[in-house]
C-alpha cells in the first residue's frame, strides 16, 4: 500500500508589493497593444489634439507616445506611477465616468514589468520634468527639456516578467494588434491629429478631421459610400456610419463600436450587428462600420474588466433593439451617395449600393413575372422611347450568336433628360438574355442581373408577408419528445410564447425534456429536433435573445425564403421587353436591400465614363 502523503497546512501570508504589482500588470498589460491603448487613452483624456506614436518590434522593444495635452507637474508625475492614483474620478461611486481611463493602474503596471520614462511639462512651467521606473524601481522626477505635453517611452516590455514575454507573438502579429488599437482610438477621437509609425513605416498620418472624414479614412473607403445613422430610443442615441453590403470582410476586424467615445468589443453589440446585416450579406462575411452609442452614465457599468473593453448595460434588450432597428432602417434606405458597384475587369468587384429616391413610405406590392409582362411603357414612371420591334436576321451576326439582344427593338438614343430620382436610369439593351444595360441620369453605364435583382424583390415580398403576422404552424402527426440539458429545456419553455408565434408549439415533458407538437409550415418537418436543440442552446447562452433572432431559426427560415424567391423569379436566359426591364429597374429603386440578391451577390454594377475610357486606353 502506498503511504498517505502527509498534509502540510498552508499558511496565509501577505504578498509583497512587488508581486502585487506584477499580478496587476498581468491583468492590465497582457501584450504591447494593451500598453499602447492605455497610453493613448491617457493622452486623449489629457486634452491632446496631436499625437505621435512610434513602435518597434510590435512594441516589445519600444513604445513611444508623444502628446500636446495638459502635461503633469513633478508632484503629479510622482503620483502617476503609484497604483490607484488618478485625476479622473471626482467621487467614490464609479458612476460618473466620463474619461477613457479611471482605474489608476496603467502606468504603475507598465513600470512594474518594463522600463518606463515619462517626460512632461505644463503650460505654466518653464521646464519639463522626467521620471523613470525600471521593473517597479522608481527614480524621482528631475528637470528635463521638452515642450508642453507628455512623452512616454516604454522599452524592454516584460523584461521583469520573462514568462509573459516568452509567450508574445511575432513582431508582425503584435504590430497587427497595435494597428487595430490605433484605428479604434482614431475613430473615437476625430478631433485629435494622429501620426502612427510601426518600425519606421507610417501606418497613418491623420489631421484633425470631421467624424465622417475620419470614419472613411479608417474604414478605407470614401464618404459617399457611408450610410449615416442617427437614432434615438429613450435616453440612448445611436449614431455613426455603416457600409452597405458593397463592403464586407472575412473577419470582424472592420467593426468599430464606441460607447460614450470608449472603443469596446462587446459581444452583445456584435450579435446585434450580425442580426441586422443577416438579410443582406452572405453567410461567413462581416459588415464594416463605425457605431457610436451614447448611454446615460448611470445606465452603464464600465468597471467590468481591467482592460475596460467590456461593458454592462442596465437594459441590454433596449440597446440591442436600437442597434438592430437602427441598422436595419439605414440599410433599407440605401446609401445617400448614389454610387453603385464600379466594375473592375480582372478582379472581383465590391458589392453595389443604390441611392433610393425620397418618396412616401407606402407598401410596395412586388409584381410577379407575369405582372411585369403586363406593364405598358405608358404606365412606367420613366418614359421609354418607343420604336418598331426589332427583328434581326440571326445569320451572319456574331453579336447575335454571342447572345446580344438590343432589348427586342432597334437601338434607341438615350433620353436627354432622365429623372435624377431614378438612379438606375433607362434600359437600352439586354445581353445574353440575362443582363440589362441601362444608362443612369449622370451618364454612367449600369449593368443589372435580371434574375438576381428579381430574386431580391421576391425575397423581400416573402419576408414582408412573414413580418406582417404569425407563421402558419404545421401539427406533427406524432408529437416528438426532445431530450435536452435541463438548462436548455428551461430556456425553451421560458420562451414558449415567442416560439408559438413562430409556429413552434411545445410543452414540458419532465425534467430536461420537451414535447414538440407543431413546427412552422414553411420549414417542414425535416430535422426539427436539430433545429430545436440549436435554438435552445442559443437561448440558454443569451437569455435576453428573442427566439426569432437566433441564428438557428433565422438562418433556416431565411434559407427557405431565399429558395422560394429563387424559384419564383425571372430566370436568366429569359428575353424581356423594354417596358419589363424598366419596370424591374423602378422596382429595384423602391425596394430596400435591392443591392444584393438573397445569396449576397450583387444585383447591379456601374461603369463610369472615366472607367470606360481607361479600359480603352484614352486615359490613364
Amino acid at each position: 500500500m502506498s503511504e498517505k502523503p502527509s498534509l502540510v497546512r498552508p499558511v496565509i501570508r501577505r504578498l509583497s508589493g512587488h508581486v502585487v504589482d506584477l499580478i496587476a500588470a498581468g491583468e492590465v498589460i497582457e501584450r504591447p497593444a494593451a500598453a499602447l491603448k492605455e497610453l493613448v487613452e491617457n493622452a486623449i483624456d489629457a486634452g491632446a489634439t496631436r499625437l505621435v506614436v512610434a513602435l518597434r518590434a510590435g512594441g516589445t522593444d519600444r513604445i513611444d507616445v508623444t502628446d500636446n495635452g495638459c502635461g503633469m507637474t513633478p508632484e503629479e508625475l510622482d503620483m502617476a506611477v503609484q497604483r490607484h492614483c488618478t485625476s479622473k474620478l471626482q467621487d467614490e461611486r464609479l458612476v460618473q465616468i466620463r474619461t477613457l481611463g479611471f482605474r489608476g493602474e496603467a502606468l504603475p503596471s507598465i513600470g512594474a514589468s518594463a522600463r518606463l520614462s515619462i517626460t512632461s511639462r505644463t503650460a505654466e512651467s518653464d521646464t519639463a520634468w522626467c521620471i523613470r521606473v525600471d521593473g517597479g524601481v522608481i527614480t524621482p522626477p528631475h528637470p528635463s527639456s521638452g515642450p508642453v505635453g507628455t512623452r512616454i517611452v516604454v522599452t524592454d516590455l516584460f523584461f521583469a516578467t520573462p514568462a509573459r514575454r516568452k509567450f508574445l507573438k511575432s513582431p508582425r502579429v503584435e504590430n497587427s494588434h497595435a494597428e487595430s488599437v490605433m484605428r479604434r482610438l482614431a475613430l473615437s477621437a476625430p478631433h485629435c491629429a494622429m501620426r502612427v509609425t510601426l518600425d519606421d513605416k507610417v501606418l497613418f498620418d491623420l489631421p484633425e478631421q470631421s467624424p465622417i472624414a475620419r470614419t472613411a479614412t479608417v474604414l478605407e473607403t470614401t464618404p459617399d459610400t457611408l450610410i449615416p445613422l442617427d437614432e434615438q430610443r429613450g435616453h440612448i442615441r445611436l449614431s455613426g456610419f455603416a457600409c452597405g453590403p458593397a463592403k464586407t470582410k472575412a473577419t470582424g476586424s472592420g467593426q468599430f463600436i464606441m460607447v460614450n467615445h470608449r472603443p469596446v468589443t462587446d459581444p452583445m453589440l456584435r450579435t446585434a450587428i450580425r442580426v441586422a446585416y443577416r438579410p443582406v450579406i452572405e453567410r461567413g462575411r462581416f459588415p464594416v462600420m463605425a457605431l457610436h452609442l451614447k448611454v446615460p452614465l448611470e445606465r452603464l457599468d464600465v468597471n467590468v474588466h481591467p482592460a475596460k473593453t467590456e461593458l454592462r448595460f442596465a437594459d441590454e434588450a433596449e440597446v440591442r433593439a436600437l442597434v438592430i432597428g437602427g441598422l436595419g432602417r439605414a440599410l433599407g434606405h440605401g446609401s445617400s451617395g448614389g454610387g453603385g458597384i464600379h466594375a473592375s475587369f480582372g478582379s472581383r468587384p465590391a458589392r453595389p449600393s443604390i441611392s433610393y429616391p425620397s418618396r412616401p413610405d407606402v407598401p410596395v406590392e412586388l409584381p410577379s413575372f407575369n405582372e411585369f409582362r403586363a406593364e405598358s411603357a405608358a404606365s412606367l414612371p420613366l418614359s421609354v422611347p418607343k420604336a418598331a420591334p426589332f427583328a434581326p436576321d440571326r445569320s451572319g451576326f456574331a453579336e447575335q450568336e454571342a447572345g446580344f439582344a438590343p432589348a427586342a427593338r432597334a437601338p434607341q438614343p438615350v433620353p436627354e433628360h432622365l429623372d435624377a430620382s431614378f438612379p438606375l436610369g433607362a434600359s437600352v439593351a439586354q445581353v445574353f438574355d440575362t443582363y440589362i444595360i441601362a444608362v443612369a441620369p449622370d451618364g454612367d453605364l449600369v449593368l443589372v442581373d435580371q434574375h438576381a435583382a428579381h430574386e431580391r424583390l421576391t425575397h423581400e415580398r416573402l419576408r414582408e408577408q412573414y413580418a406582417s403576422g404569425t407563421l402558419r404552424s404545421q401539427a406533427l402527426l406524432l408529437p416528438e419528445v426532445v431530450d435536452l440539458p435541463r438548462r436548455d429545456a428551461e430556456a425553451l419553455l421560458a420562451r414558449s410564447e415567442d416560439l408559438s408565434r413562430l409556429g413552434i408549439d411545445l410543452e414540458s415533458f419532465g425534467a430536461g425534456s420537451v414535447l414538440l407538437r407543431s413546427v412552422p409550415a414553411l420549414l417542414g418537418t425535416k430535422d426539427v429536433q436539430g433545429l430545436l436543440r440549436d435554438v435552445a442552446d442559443e437561448l440558454a447562452n443569451d437569455p435576453d435573445l428573442d427566439a426569432g433572432n437566433t441564428d438557428s431559426f433565422s438562418n433556416r427560415l431565411d434559407a427557405i425564403l431565399a429558395r422560394m424567391a429563387c424559384h419564383g423569379s425571372i430566370r436568366a436566359g429569359r428575353r424581356l421587353k423594354p417596358e419589363e426591364m424598366d419596370a424591374l429597374l423602378r422596382e429595384m429603386e423602391r425596394t430596400p436591400r435591392a443591392n444584393t440578391c438573397s445569396h449576397g451577390r450583387p444585383t447591379w454594377l456601374k461603369l463610369t465614363r472615366s472607367e470606360i475610357e481607361r479600359l480603352f486606353g484614352r486615359i490613364k
